[in-house]
């Protein structure tokens, strides 16, 4: 596979400088580095939420298998968009990791996958909940030869009531209540433009994997993780899900407008729309002198955030008459120099190419020399063992040998 891009400025350099870390071995026998360097991840999950975990712990160092039915995780036929004729869904989220096709009907195949779980550190699956119990996949049976796993279950809607329900993100955003928050208040609900939902949920079982290991080094127990799309939605919309807790209001559809801070939204300037996110009176103040309107900070309509918050209806196009005096690049400079909170909209590529001129290194090579591919830079820097990006994203079954090859060395956890 040759590294191909339709902009060559989103294309990372093969190699790059990387500070050394404290070197270990993984189960492979690779060098690694990563704060994970040296723990074993049994990825039985696919599409989203538990790849994207696997995939973070995978970028730390921990050595991932990613155990997949015959016909392999869904997001490989998740096409358009390709790179390669591979999808970029797919390639996205399962990089660092070795892949083992297993079908859990055939006694040896089945042998082999309670083979690689028993020899784990950690256990990553999103089956339906009790999915993998005829298996003898589940915690108990896992846990009962090897009794130091930390086992994390990611599931929809939780092992109870809602056990049988699908876990889509888009169900979840619609359950949450959050599509009830997202679009115009005219017009109807939408979803999210990515799987949020998902992400989070992913980042809840990273957290729960990481401090799960950390018990284990004081307690030399494991124990089993259990997230759901719909707490981490729950938990991720904070303050809405909060206010109404908290006051008992529901929130409704705002469009881009926040219910508590004003201005918090795109205003239009004379060429384009312009965000402003002004989160206190200061910053309210500051905007005022900038844009010369210097009367408006003390206004007794929008002396404070409630009161902007209140009357914004008002607010709004006094500062569209002013802010169309310039373009939107210009008011930019000009908000940025006075160091007050404001972004053009970009799509995707801007958003790149920002991070980049921001010296942020969004974009890195994975894997190396021909068969390298762009990535995303995952998003923790560590100034002694950082992250690494070894592995292109697998084929399906492409690391049987080594895989079986290891299981045969590998020593049962106790």
């Amino acid at each position: 596979m040759t590294l191909q891009s339709n902009d060559t400025a989103f294309a990372p350099e093969a190699t790059e400088d990387r500070q050394p870390g404290r070197p270990h071995q993984d189960a492979f026998g690779r060098t690694a580095s990563g704060p994970l360097a040296g723990i074993v991840v049994a990825d039985f999950s696919r599409v989203l939420a538990g790849p994207y975990c696997t995939m973070l712990l995978a970028d730390m160092g921990a050595t991932v298998i990613k155990v997949e039915g015959p016909s392999g995780d869904e997001t490989r036929a998740w096409k358009p968009p390709v790179f390669d004729g591979q999808s970029t869904y797919y390639l996205s989220i399962n990089r660092n990791k070795r892949s083992i096709a297993l079908d859990f009907g055939d006694p040896d195949d089945l042998e082999t996958a309670r083979g690689i779980a028993e020899s784990a550190d950690v256990v990553v699956e999103n089956f339906k909940p009790g999915g993998l119990d005829r298996f003898g996949l589940d915690h108990a049976s896992i846990a009962e030869r090897n009794p130091a796993v930390v086992y994390a279950s990611i599931t929809g809607f939780g092992s109870a009531g809602g056990a049988a329900l699908p876990g889509y993100d888009l169900l979840v955003q619609a359950m949450s209540g959050l599509m009830s928050l997202t679009g115009d208040p005219e017009f109807p609900a939408y979803r999210s433009g990515v799987a949020v939902f998902d992400v989070i949920t992913g980042l809840h079982a990273a957290i729960g994997v990481l401090s799960a290991l950390h018990e284990r080094d004081r307690s030399g127990r494991g124990q089993r993780i259990e997230v759901n799309l719909m707490s981490s939605a729950l938990s991720g919309m904070v303050n809405q899900t909060a206010g109404f807790l908290l006051s008992g209001n529901v929130p409704t559809r705002m469009g881009n407008e926040h219910p508590s801070i004003y201005p918090y939204e795109p205003l239009p300037t004379a060429d384009g729309d312009i965000v402003l996110a002004i989160g206190n009176d200061r910053q309210f103040r500051t905007l005022c002198d900038v844009i010369g309107a210097h009367d408006l900070a003390t206004d007794p309509r929008f002396a404070t955030p409630p009161d902007r918050s209140h009357n914004r209806s008002e607010l709004r196009p006094i500062l569209q008459e002013l802010l169309a005096a310039k373009p939107a690049s210009e008011w930019f400079d000009i908000f940025t120099e006075a160091r007050l909170p404001c972004a053009p909209i970009n799509d995707v590529r801007g958003g790149i190419e920002f991070a980049q001129r921001l010296g942020l290194e969004p974009v890195v090579a994975v894997g190396d020399g021909d068969d390298a591919l762009p990535g995303v830079r995952n998003p923790i820097t560590f100034s002694a063992t950082p992250a690494s990006y070894d592995l292109v994203p697998p084929g399906i079954d492409a690391d049987r040998g080594d895989i079986l090859e290891w299981l045969c060395s590998a020593e049962p956890r106790t």
